[in-house]
């Protein structure tokens, strides 16, 4: 059997009842966390620019976050997932391959709502998606080939919005088929000067994913032997992978993976998460930041060649370099003691202080530290112009910081809806995410979080 035919029906033989309550309910926070993170990113100008065109289409049958709009499914999951995704803020999870496995949770939500189906078919189609998505990040690298990670969203979403269509099995490998085989994604879109195709390449993955899904149901075929062929995924992108979906999440183990993925604390790249703590606490030893003579930053190959290679990331020119820019991030941690929305806004990138900290920086890639991955170790090590020396050292592995419980989650949305919600208002969406099992249509569940008075 081939590894298109075993998703398939591991897919297709999974059930809400498989899932047991701790699984569900991190589901759920997953849900509050990418609703907040979309509130985020709805005035971007990805969004904007995707909204505008959206709003040129004739009425369809998905929501448009936060109105009461509704176009083409597959759009809608685009324009939904490009908010959710556009702080860097969604949750992340990191391995032989980085990625947001959130990134599909709009187009199961999208798809839900044309199909009118429940709660329960959203959260098993989103554990679906992490499954996958994390088990092939788990599984094989594609940065280092060249390739973007999102390969594994269009792969998670595919199979995920599959099960949500009752697609047979063969359907299901005919879906992915043609998702993989006409979409698949270079990573010179994190690569120098970063535009806002960055924050929309993974929701075009569950676009493409929901487009030939669609299509699949209405009987047309894919290429065959997609992964393992001649001119197959394996061959052409990833190298030898080597899955086993008998041992993905099931009814037994409750091994999901979904449990494995991590909520930001920071809305900035997740490789740079503890250089930014790392930071944040030598901020807390020092003074003056003038008593600072220069700034070391030891990272990993992989930050060293994403975050601060490229010249562009030493004077970032757009909010999606600057958040990808290992040096701009430590030196307004340093500055401001921490890193938040704002801290990216266009206007403060040709600050003449950060500016002025990034030219004491130096960044080197460690060898030690890629020896760690996928810790995520970040060290930062300030030496002073009196002689002495502090450095912080910090990892995933070991930081349970990485990860939020159901208070903090709720904090974050707070953060992200008092902007647009009375209280009333707040109350209500983070109910209905908390009870996203009982919810009978999507399209009500959804209107929880449509802009108003309330």
């Amino acid at each position: 059997m081939q590894l298109a035919e075993k998703l398939a029906e591991y897919v297709d033989l999974l059930q809400y009842g498989d899932l047991d309550q701790d699984v569900i309910h991190i589901a759920k926070q997953r849900v509050v966390d990418s609703m907040g993170c979309a509130l985020g990113g709805m005035s971007s100008a990805p969004a904007k620019s995707i909204r505008s065109y959206a709003h040129t289409l004739p009425e369809g049958a998905s929501t448009i976050f936060f109105s009461g709009k509704k176009v083409a499914t597959d759009v809608a999951a685009f324009l939904n997932a490009t908010m959710v995704r556009f702080l860097d803020y969604n949750d992340g999870y990191f391995s032989l391959e980085p990625g947001h496995p959130s990134d599909s949770i709009a187009a199961c939500l999208a798809v839900a709502e044309a199909e009118n189906l429940s709660g329960k078919d959203v959260i098993l189609s989103m554990v679906i998606a992490y499954e996958i998505q994390m088990r092939f990040q788990d599984a094989a690298t594609l940065f280092r080939r060249g390739w973007d990670h999102v390969n594994y969203v269009t792969v998670a979403a595919t199979m995920a919005v599959g099960k949500l269509l009752k697609l047979s099995r063969p359907q299901l490998v005919h879906a992915l088929g043609m998702a993989l085989n006409g979409h698949i994604a270079m990573r010179q879109v994190r690569s120098g000067e970063l535009s806002g195709w960055k924050g929309a390449s993974a929701a075009n993955a569950t676009r493409n994913a929901v487009f030939c899904a669609y299509l699949a149901k209405h009987d047309m075929t894919g290429p065959s032997a997609i992964f393992e062929g001649e001119m197959g995924f394996f061959a052409q992108v990833s190298g030898a992978i080597d899955l086993d979906t008998a041992h993905f999440g099931n009814r037994q183990s409750q091994d999901f993976r979904i449990k494995a993925a991590k909520t930001k604390l920071y809305p900035t790249n997740g490789e740079m998460q503890t250089a930014v703590m790392a930071a944040v606490s030598l901020r807390e030893k020092i003074g003056s930041l003038e008593a600072i003579e220069s700034i070391r930053v030891d990272t990993t190959d992989v930050g060293y060649k994403f975050l601060a290679k490229d010249k562009a990331k030493w004077r970032p020119e757009t909010r999606e370099t600057a958040d990808h820019s290992l040096p701009y991030t430590v030196a307004r941690a340093l500055l401001d003691g921490t890193i938040t929305r704002a801290t990216y806004d266009v206007a403060k990138l040709a600050d003449p202080q950060v500016l002025a900290i990034i030219d004491k920086i130096t960044v080197h890639e460690d060898p030690v530290l890629a020896a760690q991955m996928p810790s995520l170790a970040n060290r930062v090590t300030l030496r002073m112009k009196h002689g002495e020396s502090l450095s912080e050292e910090l990892g995933t592995k070991e930081n349970p910081r990485i990860g939020l419980d159901d208070r903090a989650i709720e904090t974050k949305f707070r953060d992200f809806a008092q902007e647009h919600f009375t209280e009333k208002g707040i109350e209500e969406a983070l109910g209905a995410c908390w009870t996203l099992e009982h919810q009978t249509g999507i399209g009500q569940f959804l209107s929880n979080f449509e802009l108003g008075e309330r």
